[in-house]
């Protein structure tokens, strides 16, 4: 389902000669721009399945070879699909790993080996226990040497792959900063194996793995670029609009060590496997009417009038058929009649996106509306990922559709309970226990008790603990409290507010569980209870700590699994977008126009989750706080809007439709 609505938003045409796959000379005109082999699948999961046959490929042609098979190993969100099919082939196909040697590409430096976010723990629980590798054959960078012994460390790994003949093929992720391995902005491309100091950008987007930035070492063991680039084949994944801006550096930029992984450009048999979100900013996605004659559907069309519109700085009224044919669309004016038509055309469609009524208006003409007037008022269903979500991403239509009388309904998917400091455990503690002993004057013996056993074990808690139970319920109640006030400010009534507790998400790690048949159910009990008109969830694509996709798997799991129920035909689905990302202009279907006091409104509905203001635990790349990045979010929509010719807001939420049936 996911990959599907991945392919509709992110790439809404095609060539008009679909045949360039086949065709070499196509194919290295469609890729003209770039300089490193680059495929791009529908889905993660398709992309990480040819990668994975390639290497049970090898394996078993170097079996027959009576030859060792040496494979380096990434770890991360990247590459993990790619060793569970490898898993999988060796549990349901018989592939043996007898003869692989692997070899860890980095870790972090200090850290014990049974560290939750130690690399080397992470890949033995994901892959190597699950097959037949022998101990012997699994080479792994040591974080626990002694300083003073890493420089001969490294050079003995050097030589230990040297003496198997090198890598056979390398398996790579790429970070935010272009790092590969670890090799941040500025590594050399002669670098050999080495104790590197980690970016400061790299250390805060591992912050949520070890609950706080500060717990992120500065340090890290990592393969050189000379070793990695020593490889005979690299491949290298990424899935997500997140690494979109990155990898188009990486593959269409110049060789740079401010882009460690466009080094790759030198080596002579290296694939980079993208799914269509993550090669979104390459040329021949972007903007493929650049490269070749495209089919020019209403969606691309739209997409390129207004990249034409920012390009040439003009609103779209005022684009001429001479701006058309200076930047690559002749064929575009020749084919659909003119500028002038192709310009009312795209600005009446982007205008019909514009409603203050996002719950449909009643009594009114809905022809050019992008929601029906009726039924009035509806049943509205908003998940929310996280206890925040909400507020933080549509908050100011939420107001709106419990202004216009619109029955709200509100799910929590997660609790958040990983966010919560410390520091907020013992305050509401120290609260409790006071209030219980001095304002009502009860016996708070039990209370104390508490405090005593949570008070020791946070003083001696390591960023790699999982919490006591105790605490994390605590943790828990902390976000559902925050969730009910914020609910409460907005007019939501009190039995409208769901808390789902997806089982997912409750492990107490950073690290969560598959999605699995439960978590399915329990979303798809509460749209059977609710039978909503209206659907939002958070279309996030990609988002630093994943728990937003999964979130988006369960919803539309469970609207498959209801779809062809009876009340399902009248509902609608609308998805908004997180903290981190928006959509782009063209992809809009429905803009919500927020006033100035409506902003303030919304303001203060996020400033109800107090646990996660004043420097949250997972703020990612991005140090603003999520007010901010929401403000000025929705000010840049409302702008866009604007400069395309459309009226002047102070703040913009955007939407696009899933069409389920």
């Amino acid at each position: 389902m996911v990959e599907k609505f991945d392919k509709k938003i992110s790439n809404p045409g095609k060539f008009k000669n679909d045949n360039y796959q086949n065709d070499p000379y196509l194919f290295s005109l469609i890729t003209k721009h770039e300089n490193i082999p680059t495929t791009v699948y529908d889905s993660s999961t398709e992309g990480s399945k040819s990668v994975a046959c390639e290497i049970a490929d090898l394996i078993k042609e170097k079996n027959k070879k009576g030859e060792a098979f040496v494979l380096g190993v990434a770890t991360g969100s990247a590459p993990s699909e790619v060793y569970e099919e490898l898993v999988r082939l060796h549990k349901e196909e018989e592939l043996s790993f007898s003869n692989v040697v692997v070899i860890g590409v980095m870790e972090y430096f200090p850290i014990s080996l049974n560290a939750l976010q130690s690399f080397n723990r992470k890949i033995r629980e994901k892959f190597f226990k699950h097959v037949d590798l022998k101990e012997d054959n699994i080479i792994y960078l040591d974080g626990t040497i002694p300083q003073e012994d890493v420089y001969s460390y490294c050079q003995k790994i050097e030589k230990r792959i040297a003496e198997l003949g090198g890598i056979d093929l390398q398996v790579l992720g790429i970070g935010t900063t272009g790092h590969i391995g670890l090799n941040e902005p500025g590594s050399s491309s002669n670098s050999l194996t080495r104790l590197v100091t980690l970016d400061d950008f790299t250390r805060t987007e591992a912050a949520s793995d070890f609950f706080g930035k500060d717990n992120v070492p500065q340090k890290a063991l990592t393969l050189g670029l000379k070793t990695i680039l020593g490889a005979k084949k690299i491949r290298l994944l990424a899935w997500g609009e997140g690494k979109s801006s990155i990898l188009t550096r990486t593959i269409e930029g110049n060789i740079s060590e401010e882009v460690p992984a466009s080094f790759l450009q030198e080596h002579n048999n290296v694939d980079i496997i993208l799914d269509v979100a993550a090669a979104a900013e390459l040329t021949r996605i972007k903007t493929p009417w650049l490269v070749d004659s495209v089919v020019w559907n209403d969606r691309l069309i739209r997409k390129a009038v207004v990249w034409l519109c920012q390009k040439v700085d003009k609103p779209i009224l005022k684009l001429t058929d001479r701006d058309y044919s200076d930047n690559g669309m002749s064929d575009l004016i020749t084919e659909k009649g003119g500028a002038y038509s192709i310009n009312i055309k795209v600005f009446n469609e982007l205008q019909h996106t514009i409603t203050g009524w996002p719950g449909g208006k009643p009594n009114a003409d809905d022809t050019n509306r992008p929601e029906r007037r009726s039924p009035f008022p509806k049943r509205v269903l908003i998940f929310s990922p996280h206890p925040d979500d909400d507020v933080i991403s549509m908050g100011g239509t939420m107001l709106r559709l419990v202004d216009h009388g619109h029955d709200v309904h509100v799910a929590y998917q997660v609790s958040g309970s990983i966010a919560v400091s410390d520091e907020d455990v013992l305050r509401y503690l120290d609260f409790v226990n006071d209030f219980q002993g001095d304002v009502i004057g009860k016996d708070n013996s039990s209370i104390t008790e508490l405090e005593k056993r949570v008070k020791e074990f946070l003083e001696t808690k390591r960023h790699d603990s999982v919490d006591l139970p105790e605490v994390r319920q605590m943790k828990s109640i902390i976000r559902v409290g925050e969730a009910k006030a914020a609910c409460r400010y907005a007019n939501v009534k009190d039995e409208n507010v769901h808390f789902l507790q997806m089982p997912f998400y409750e492990t107490g790690e950073v690290e969560k569980k598959p999605l699995g048949k439960e978590d399915i159910d329990i979303v798809a009990d509460l749209i059977r209870e609710v039978k909503p008109h209206q659907i939002y969830a958070a279309g996030d694509l990609s988002d630093p700590h994943g728990t937003h996709r999964v979130c988006l798997d369960s919803i539309f799991a469970a609207i498959d699994k209801l779809k062809n129920e009876k009340f399902m035909e009248d509902c609608w689905v609308w998805l908004y977008r997180g903290a981190w990302h928006e959509w782009d202009t063209h992809q809009i279907e429905m803009a919500v126009p927020i006033s100035p006091d409506e902003l303030m409104r919304k303001r203060t509905a996020i400033f109800k989750h107090q646990s996660q203001k004043d420097g949250a635990m997972f703020m990612g790349g991005d140090n603003r706080e999520f007010w901010q990045r929401a403000e000025e979010r929705n000010r840049g929509t409302a702008k866009t809007y604007d400069e395309l010719g459309m009226a002047e807001y102070e703040a913009v939420e955007a939407f696009v439709r899933y069409e389920f049936l």
